[in-house]
C-alpha cells in the first residue's frame, strides 16, 4: 500500500520546521556558551598579522605571556616595543629574536630554524599590540588579504 502524498508533504514540512528550530536553538546555544575564555574575535587584521599572532602563540607565548603581556619568566613586550622601550625598532626586535638572549634563557630562534619572514610577522603582531591597534585575544583575518 502506498503512502498518500499529503502525508509525505506534511511530514517533509514538519521535518523542515524542526530543522529550522534546531538551527535557531544551536545559534542561541552557541551565544550562551561564550564566556571570557571563548570570545569572538574583536579585531580584524591582515593575513600577515594573523600569521604573526599564530606564530607568537606557538613559539613565544609560553614565556612572554598570552596577548604579549609578559609573565614572571619573560618581559612584557608591549612595553619593550614602545618608543622608549629597550627594543624600539624592528631591526632590534629581529636581532633579539634571531640571536636570542641566552644568559636570560631566551633561545636563538634563528638557530632553532625560525626564518626571517616568520619573525617579521611576529613583529607585526607584537607591534600592533604595543601600539594598541590590536586588542587582547584572537584576531580575525580581514577578508581578501
Amino acid at each position: 500500500m502506498r503512502t498518500p502524498i499529503w502525508i509525505v508533504l506534511r511530514c517533509r514540512s514538519l521535518v523542515g520546521l524542526f530543522l529550522a528550530l534546531g538551527a535557531v536553538t544551536t545559534v542561541a546555544r552557541a551565544q550562551e556558551l561564550r564566556d571570557e575564555y571563548h570570545q569572538a574575535p574583536r579585531d580584524t587584521v591582515p593575513q600577515d598579522v594573523y600569521d604573526g599572532w599564530k606564530q607568537f602563540n606557538l613559539n613565544c607565548a609560553r614565556c612572554h605571556g598570552e596577548d604579549v603581556q609578559g609573565t614572571t619568566i619573560a618581559p612584557h613586550l608591549i612595553l619593550s616595543l614602545k618608543p622608549t622601550g629597550p627594543i624600539n625598532t624592528k631591526e632590534l626586535f629581529i636581532q633579539t629574536v634571531c640571536a636570542g638572549r641566552p644568559p636570560k634563557g631566551m633561545p636563538s630562534w634563528c638557530a632553532l630554524g625560525m626564518e626571517l619572514p616568520t619573525i617579521e610577522k611576529i613583529y607585526l603582531y607584537v607591534k600592533g599590540r604595543s601600539d594598541a591597534k590590536i586588542a587582547p585575544g584572537r584576531p580575525a583575518v580581514k577578508p581578501g588579504t
